[in-house]
């Protein structure tokens, strides 16, 4: 933990709650002054390793998880949110939305969430001219919005969920698990009485499921893992009812389509941990160090459902290596995200055109590897590779997508990729930023638009890359 000094008001004052102690009380316990004990709740003084020491042998607290960037999230959503044009003239100065983030992390989101009504207040203004079923996609998209920032808020890992899907997969499966499918089928045959037909033949249905006749059709077009993936999702839906509709009430989204949309999600999630069990897949990857195709190989799966899951290895005491992941589609609509690094991906606007994952669709078929500096001096490596989802003959549209994944550079050993970067100079690291309307480098030549805090000097006299340059 040297290089930062570690502030955790938030969780120490979280974990005395917990506990119902009062601050005397818990001071004492973690050997320091009520005054001391005080000063670190609101973040005026940084964690000591004594009392970190404290914690663990105290409280059972696992240190690592004390050590990553949790507000670093928080903050970069902040951040965008008083880069809107709407609040130029009040955005407050970095500090001051750091220590938001780190002192009042309810009051920052409850920021961000009257962001987003004021955003979706104006589109429907907006698009009042339009017609009534453009209104309607407009109030589903900010369902799936409100899902997408659940899952992003809550580090991509669902605990409840990934503890049943563990434990039904050690029943259910052996190591190898050749017979994946065929005991998948079995399961629901048993237990649920379902049918299943390997039936469906046209472009657009993946998975039908009468609940009246118990019977769930698969399209016979997709590949074995997408149909055991969805095998996986509707047993969720069959056995993990009550746990989700817990979840759902807790998640408070206010709107029955948000909640239709958030069950969907977790039935996925539910999939993708049971075919890809915590315990053994974050040993692989570590075992693997990481190589996508020998991954998806081992556990029958796709690069996609691979590339989805080490994202959610976010369990405590056993987390993976912190990596951030998104899909993108040719137009750099980023159709699925999360980061468990300081990367974090723009919320509004297009993503940075010198990011890897836009070369993707260059070289498909390959995965393609960069090292990334962000302004903030933080070093990536970055990976991307394409993904095709036919969805008929020869004369119907092929699914194209970019996966983007990659971690700090500082866990490059873990990475099979890394093998011939190691040792290479800063120079070789291209700089990349989160979008160019909250970016601060001034000297991009992909710049699309001017950042948003920051003044333009405009000469009609020269004319430099850019029409412009930023004042100080």
């Amino acid at each position: 933990m040297r290089g930062h000094k570690l502030f955790i008001g938030e969780k120490l004052r979280a974990l005395r709650e917990e506990h119902r102690l009062t601050q005397a009380r818990f001071a004492e316990r973690l050997g320091i002054s009520t005054s001391y004990l005080n000063q670190l709740e609101n973040n005026q003084r940084h964690a000591t390793a004594t009392v970190l020491l404290g914690l663990a042998e105290h409280f059972s607290v696992d240190i690592a998880s004390l050590s990553r960037q949790d507000s670093d999230r928080l903050l970069a959503t902040l951040t965008e949110v008083f880069a809107d044009p709407l609040l130029k003239d009040r955005s407050p100065s970095s500090r001051e939305l750091r220590l938001a983030s780190q002192n009042s992390p309810a009051v920052a989101m409850a920021l961000v969430s009257m962001h987003q009504a004021l955003r979706r207040a104006h589109d429907q203004l907006a698009e009042l001219d339009d017609t009534i079923t453009r209104a309607g996609v407009i109030v589903q998209a900010t369902s799936y919005e409100q899902v997408r920032d659940y899952f992003h808020f809550n580090d991509n890992y669902i605990h409840e969920l990934d503890l049943a899907a563990e434990s039904l997969s050690e029943q259910l499966f052996d190591a190898s698990a050749s017979d994946r499918d065929q005991l998948l089928m079995e399961h629901l045959r048993r237990q649920h009485k379902v049918s299943i037909g390997i039936d469906l033949a046209d472009n657009e249905t993946i998975r039908t499921y009468d609940p009246e006749t118990r019977q769930l059709h698969l399209n016979r077009r997709h590949p074995a893992s997408t149909r055991a993936f969805q095998m996986a999702h509707q047993i969720a839906l069959l056995e993990q009812a009550d746990t989700m509709n817990d979840i759902i009430a807790k998640a408070g989204f206010g709107n029955a389509e948000a909640d239709k949309v958030c069950r969907i999600g977790l039935a996925n999630y539910f999939a993708g941990a049971l075919l890809m069990p915590y315990t053994r897949f974050q040993k692989s990857a570590r075992e693997l160090r990481h190589d996508l195709v020998d991954m998806a190989d081992r556990f029958q799966t796709s690069l996609e459902q691979v590339s989805h899951r080490l994202s959610t290895l976010q369990r405590p005491g056993l987390p993976g290596v912190p990596i951030f992941f998104a899909r993108l589609d040719r137009a750099g609509n980023i159709t699925k995200r999360h980061s468990a690094t300081r990367l974090q991906f723009a919320r509004f606007g297009s993503a940075c055109p010198l990011w890897n994952a836009h070369r993707a669709f260059e070289s498909p078929g390959r995965i393609i590897r960069q090292l990334a500096e962000t302004p903030d001096g933080v070093q990536y490596l970055c990976l991307a590779c394409t993904v095709d989802k036919p969805t008929g003959g020869f004369k119907d549209p092929t699914q194209q997508y970019a996966l983007a994944l990659g971690c700090e550079y500082r866990f490059k050993d873990e990475f099979v990729y890394s093998d011939n970067f190691a040792g290479q100079p800063l120079e070789n690291f291209e700089p990349i930023g989160i979008s160019c309307r909250i970016c601060e480098r001034e000297h991009c030549v992909q710049r699309a638009l001017p950042p948003l805090k920051r003044a333009l000097t405009i000469d009609q006299n020269s004319r430099e890359l850019m029409p412009y340059s930023l004042e100080d």
